[in-house]
């Protein structure tokens, strides 16, 4: 039996303007991808963005929607400066603010921002576990 491999999938309301801010603003490795999808590479998963109407038609959901869905992507880094250099990099691309990187209450550092499309990003360095990949 082949392994399951899980994927991110991020509903997103201009194809071309969100693979941009993942490709050039965050410096995503893009994978080839079919027309209509946008595949990244995550290291162990992979990241797609679809249009948001395409992706509410599949699931036969309404594609409107605000505030806290109950989930939020995580980008786990190895320092302190580079939770500030990723948060800085995704302003830069077009990305808002939501809470400056400082001290987290449970002994790191992290702080979030909304790319192009509202989706919440947490940004964060645990000093007490590596959560990546293995060197």
């Amino acid at each position: 039996m082949k392994p399951r491999i899980s994927m991110i999938a991020l509903a997103v309301d201009n194809l071309q303007k969100s693979t941009h801010f993942y490709q050039e603003g965050l410096q995503l490795p893009k994978m080839d991808s079919p027309p209509g999808v946008a595949f990244f590479n995550l290291n162990g998963t992979w990241l797609g963005l679809s249009e948001r109407h395409a992706l509410a038609k599949d699931a036969t959901v309404s594609p409107e929607g605000s505030g806290y869905k109950g989930v939020h992507l995580v980008h786990n880094v190895a320092s302190e400066d580079e939770v500030d250099d990723v948060i800085a990099q995704a302003l830069a691309a077009g990305a808002e603010l939501v809470k400056p990187a400082q001290k987290a209450p449970w002994g790191g550092y992290h702080g979030y921002f909304q790319d192009i499309d509202a989706h919440l990003w947490e940004v964060a360095h645990n000093p007490f576990v590596w959560i990546g990949p293995e060197d």
